[in-house]
């Protein structure tokens, strides 16, 4: 039986792939699916993707379904550089605006209004739009990029814009580290296919040990090649970023679960996380 990984189509994820040995996976019948998010999310939903870096709000809207794999995360402890409002006005400014949201994010978003509302207590009207820079801030007050869309958006940006780190404004507020991607995987293959999941799990936490190992150098190489830019960007970029997915992470995941449930935009209250055990199935 096949496994499907779910691979973003994001520079921040490309750590935990980077070095797979993906001939060898796909003789055990492993295939890899990239897509942006938001897509992934829907596919993991949908069964048709077992394993993936998903956002964090779409495991909260299926956590009874997903088991997260530990160790393994896209998480910051303070600047993202990769997830930005750009905005005509000052943030306590933006009462009673119009503020464009990509449509590549699920936890982005949320994490947006939770600063909007929450921390600024602002009443601004929402709209979700394909991603393009010039565009929604001709039709918008604000709006918020991810991914790639951001980070190409702020090295381009025009003189006059506020500029926010998401990432950065949480830190301030909480204290804590914000996860915006974790590594799931659907539960019944870890019943019907546990060796299988351990192998590619195992095979994620060696590229990202690896990956740590050189200071992203191979990696950025290769980037720089993609996505441009320059280097001392991309090493700080990636230097920021923590990898890992243990109590601390955990705990600011939770806060921002307990935000978003307070706020109306979780149905029901997580107050607490699946996370395998991988040594518990042996």
């Amino acid at each position: 039986m096949s496994l499907t990984i779910g691979e973003i189509s994001y520079t921040n994820i490309l750590p935990f792939f980077y070095y797979l040995n993906r001939d060898q996976l796909k003789k055990d019948d492993v295939r890899f699916v990239p897509q942006v998010p938001s897509q992934l999310n829907q596919a993991m939903a949908k069964g048709l993707v077992d394993i993936g870096g998903i956002s964090s709000f779409a495991y909260a809207k299926n956590d009874h379904a997903f088991t997260l794999l530990p160790n393994l995360s896209v998480t910051t402890y303070g600047k993202v550089q990769s997830i930005f409002m750009f905005s005509k006005y000052r943030i306590d400014q933006l009462d009673g605006k119009r503020v464009a949201l990509t449509s590549s994010s699920e936890t982005s978003i949320h994490l947006l209004k939770i600063i909007i509302e929450y921390f600024y207590q602002k009443d601004v009207s929402y709209e979700i739009v394909e991603p393009h820079f010039e565009r929604m801030l001709n039709e918008f007050d604000a709006c918020l990029l991810i991914g790639d869309d951001a980070i190409i958006a702020n090295r381009q940006k025009q003189n006059g814009l506020y500029v926010y780190d998401l990432g950065e404004i949480w830190y301030k507020e909480t204290g804590l580290p914000m996860t915006f991607a974790v590594f799931a995987v659907r539960n019944e293959c870890i019943k019907q296919q546990p060796s299988k999941v351990l192998k590619i799990y195992e095979a994620l936490v060696e590229s990202k040990k690896r990956s740590e190992l050189h200071h992203y150098q191979p990696m950025i190489k290769d980037i720089l090649l993609t996505h441009g830019g320059i280097k001392d960007f991309w090493e700080s970029y990636f230097e920021q970023l923590c990898n890992d997915f243990g109590k601390q992470e955990q705990k600011g995941l939770l806060y921002y679960f307990e935000l978003l449930f307070k706020l109306g935009y979780l149905h029901k209250p997580i107050d607490h996380l699946h996370v395998w055990n991988p040594v518990m199935q042996y």
